[in-house]
């Protein structure tokens, strides 16, 4: 009996659907104050997560982990805890640049219904992991994958997501009871959303803006500073 064949025809996406995943990520954005107080639908936080699942991984080891917190006692605490580590992230800016980093709203933590602690485990796969044997770091760079890809889900499922990277290590390994085997990637905070930057926020309040893509594109070789 024949086997039949693991691949399948590659061809390029309709137009339609071509548009709608430029639509994603063109219109994604880092959601810091908007969410509004409506749960998730379980359906769709599953959809979202298994978008995440299905991001590429080093060796397909698959190192990454979702936990998930709904409890407003427990996102308080990690509030908390962001708000101390952005007080010290305050510090660290002079002038006109501290005063637009104390007026960026960040409560995501508090008022979007669901969180999401992204962690890598960077065991799985065991000792020796294909692709990783030059480069210890992929299986991070893999876990960012299904970040991003969590993201886009996200966007096109018409739910806000935000990145919250102001935390000490300890304090959020300790909240959420992390081995210290584990890496901590990412911490989101995932709601509805009526309303979108149009650009991103940061670009609006004047903190930054996108630099022109041919300006990041060398051909060949390097061709920044040395």
């Amino acid at each position: 009996m024949p086997i039949p064949s693991a691949l399948a025809p590659a061809a390029p996406f309709s137009d339609a659907e071509r548009d709608a995943v430029y639509k994603a990520i063109f219109t994604r954005r880092d959601v810091r104050d908007q969410f509004l107080p409506d749960p998730v639908a379980e359906d769709v936080l599953h959809r979202i997560l298994t978008a995440a699942h299905h991001a590429p991984s080093v060796g397909l080891s698959q190192p990454w982990n979702f936990i998930v917190i709904r409890d407003q006692a427990a996102r308080d605490q990690v509030w908390h805890a962001f708000n101390r580590a952005n007080e010290e992230a305050a510090q660290m800016f002079e002038g006109d640049r501290q005063t637009t980093y104390r007026s960026l709203k960040l409560e995501g933590i508090r008022k979007a219904p669901v969180n999401i602690c992204v962690t890598c485990d960077r065991s799985r796969g065991g000792k020796v992991v294909l692709g990783r044997t030059h480069n210890q770091s992929m299986d991070l760079y893999s876990t960012v994958c299904a970040i991003q890809n969590l993201w886009l889900a996200a966007r096109a499922e018409g739910i806000g997501l935000g990145w919250v990277s102001v935390f000490r290590d300890a304090d959020l390994r300790d909240l959420l009871k992390i081995p210290d085997r584990i890496e901590i990637v990412g911490y989101l905070c995932l709601g509805h959303v009526d309303e979108l930057y149009q650009t991103p926020e940061l670009e609006v309040k004047g903190w930054s803006k996108r630099l022109p893509v041919d300006e990041m594109i060398f051909d060949g070789t390097w061709q920044g500073d040395p």
